[in-house]
């Protein structure tokens, strides 16, 4: 009897999802980069080595980077911190997340992520009645990218296999324009073999949904007065992503070893521009390394962001070169990246730190 009743309710939720995947596609445009936030990266030490951490993370940074990482997790709390800015410090990027590990099977997290630009200048009421400018009437106003991260790993009874999987919600907002709320799911394996480690993560799997809802109170007269159409409530799909990864972990002298990482993103949202593209799906590999002395002081280094660009003498092949440090001292790892070393990459080059605290109970 429970097992029928199971798989009618799996069936029935199954075509639940199917109705809601018909719905949202036939009522929406998937866009191509559809929260893009998501995709900056979290943790120095991963920024440093290119991203590459698919396989090898274990820390609390495994929430964000692949979930199944936490059953690996070597204390019993951890939390993590990180702030960066971009684009001249106009965007501000943050991380909060905290871990805990269960048992020694299973592990917890959860995970703040905000990208925002804050103090825009809102000019809509720059003139007063009479027509004349008045800039007290000028206010401030935010567009901020929110998503929270629930995240549980576990180890199953297969020898050095994890996997776990994400919740994630996601807020977006527009001062008092427009605001949308946005839900989806990750999974993530990882499984480790002597020194080989290998690692999987499934990214929106089901699509992450993200319905906006517009003010249009506030959009109307300026909208008339500039001939534009009023904007409509609508839907965003983010379509899933695969990242997957190897990694090898070896000990070269007796204080010293080595982890090295070869990761691939690979898209199915349309041709993008990256190293390898078709119609059918991207991909674009990127490779890190860090050398470990007795886990106090760690150096890394990674490639990333490969990319065919074009140039005033043909085409050329880009790349983002990032290099970092580690230290750890007690219950404290403080991590710093460099991203894009002598500006080899059409990105800019950023600082970034991170901050990790790490104890038993």
């Amino acid at each position: 009897m429970i097992t029928k009743w199971f798989i009618v309710n799996v069936r029935r939720f199954q075509l639940l999802v199917l109705v809601l995947l018909i719905i949202f596609r036939a009522n929406s445009q998937p866009p191509k980069y559809s929260n893009e936030f998501l995709a900056i990266g979290v943790g120095a030490r991963p920024l440093s080595m290119a991203n590459s951490i698919v396989a090898g993370v274990n820390d609390v940074t495994a929430g964000y980077w692949n979930p199944a990482g936490l059953a690996f997790l070597s204390r019993d709390i951890e939390i993590g911190l990180m702030h960066a800015e971009y684009f001249a410090q106009i965007a501000k990027f943050d991380y909060l997340a905290a871990a805990m590990r269960l048992d020694t099977s299973s592990g917890f997290a959860a995970s703040i992520v905000r990208f925002g630009v804050d103090d825009i200048p809102n000019t809509l009421d720059l003139y007063d009645e009479n027509g004349d400018i008045n800039y007290n009437r000028i206010t401030k106003f935010s567009v901020a990218d929110y998503a929270v991260l629930l995240s549980y790993a576990r180890k199953p009874s297969v020898k050095g296999l994890s996997i776990g999987g994400n919740v994630k919600i996601i807020r977006r907002v527009i001062g008092e324009f427009a605001q949308s709320w946005g839900f989806g799911f990750d999974v993530g394996a990882q499984y480790r073999y002597k020194n080989w480690l290998f690692g999987a993560a499934g990214r929106d799997v089901t699509s992450t949904f993200n319905a906006w809802s517009f003010n249009n109170e506030l959009l109307e007269e300026p909208f008339a007065l500039t001939g534009n159409e009023m904007p409509q409530n609508s839907f965003e799909i983010t379509l899933p992503r695969l990242i997957s990864g190897v990694a090898y972990d070896a000990r070269l002298f007796k204080h010293f070893s080595m982890l090295t990482e070869i990761d691939a993103d690979i898209t199915f949202d349309g041709k993008r521009h990256e190293l390898i593209k078709s119609n059918f799906a991207s991909i674009s590999p990127h490779m890190g390394i860090q050398f470990n002395y007795d886990d106090i002081v760690f150096v890394r280094g990674g490639i990333g962001n490969i990319q065919q660009a074009m140039g005033y003498d043909g085409e050329y092949y880009s790349f983002q070169p990032n290099i970092g440090l580690g230290i750890r001292f007690l219950a404290f790892h403080l991590d710093y990246a460099l991203t894009d070393i002598g500006d080899k990459s059409l990105a800019l080059y950023s600082h970034i730190f991170s901050l990790n605290i790490a104890f038993n109970r």
